[in-house]
């Protein structure tokens, strides 16, 4: 029997887990049949305002769209929810037309930080975009690239003679640069991967881990003889002899996703799923 003076302690209540109510939500969608046609559905059903006034986008397609929506609305912080009317649908979730508002207050955040990608072509012309998986340097023609890589301003591959080079973000590394077999990297990891396309010398470089805040500079080598592209996402910049890449920390790119589907969940399932 415990006394009456036996000291006790009130144990505090689980916090409960607030819902997010999203009263104007936005449609937007791919070219795709399928995508059109569930647009034109569940606008008929939820309403549509223009994504500038909206609390949050539903955009209906694939991956690329939902690359294209962030890049739109990069600078808003306006949360993006995406349901799968294209193949892969990797950043995306399972397409349903019922229930969507509770599905919207149901869902959790994931947040990603753009790199920077600032470029000089052989002409002497500067470009700056963003990229949300990679930003990749592609060879142009029959001839490899042949590259310098800086980090932080300090040379630490003097020449690389390969097919091109994938500088991914944790988003992205699921991506193009899981085919080019660099790592998956968690999506709350404060790191790079840069990775190799197909190098030739040194033959056995396979890459490397960065940490987040690291600058990455890209040299051309023989430019004129072996022509290189920078691509930012979708964004090409043609004949570059000089690309600058740094994280965008400052920017802040926001995904939903459904309970159990969070874009942690796909990555982790990635490493396991053969």
């Amino acid at each position: 029997m415990i006394p009456l003076d036996f000291p006790t302690q009130t144990l505090p209540l689980p916090p409960v887990t607030s819902k997010h109510h999203y009263e104007k939500v936005a449609f937007v969608a791919s070219t795709a049949p399928s995508a059109r046609k569930a647009l034109k559905s569940l606008t008929a059903r939820y309403g549509n305002v223009p994504p500038g006034e909206a609390d949050v986008i539903v955009a209906l397609g694939g991956d690329g769209l939902m690359l294209q929506t962030l890049h739109k609305q990069r600078g808003r912080k306006i949360p993006i929810y995406g349901m799968n009317r294209g193949s892969v649908g990797f950043l995306m979730n399972e397409f349903r037309e019922n229930d969507l508002n509770e599905r919207l207050s149901k869902a959790r955040k994931s947040v990603v930080h753009p790199l920077s990608m600032s470029t000089t072509d052989i002409h002497g012309q500067c470009t700056k975009s963003y990229a949300i998986n990679e930003v990749s340097l592609l060879r142009a023609n029959f001839q490899a690239a042949k590259l310098r890589i800086s980090i932080d301003r300090h040379v630490r591959l003097e020449t690389l003679i390969c097919d091109g080079l994938i500088l991914s973000t944790p988003a992205g590394s699921t991506a193009y640069n899981l085919s080019a077999n660099g790592p998956i990297l968690p999506l709350d990891a404060p790191l790079l991967a840069l990775t190799p396309i197909s190098a030739f010398r040194p033959r056995r470089w396979r890459g490397a881990i960065l940490p987040q805040r690291a600058h990455v500079t890209i040299e051309v080598l023989e430019p004129a003889k072996r022509p290189v592209n920078a691509v930012a996402d979708n964004f090409e910049v043609k004949d570059v002899q000089r690309v600058e890449i740094a994280m965008d920390s400052s920017q802040d790119l926001v995904m939903l996703h459904d309970p159990g589907h969070s874009l942690d969940e796909r990555i982790l399932r990635e490493q396991f799923d053969w």
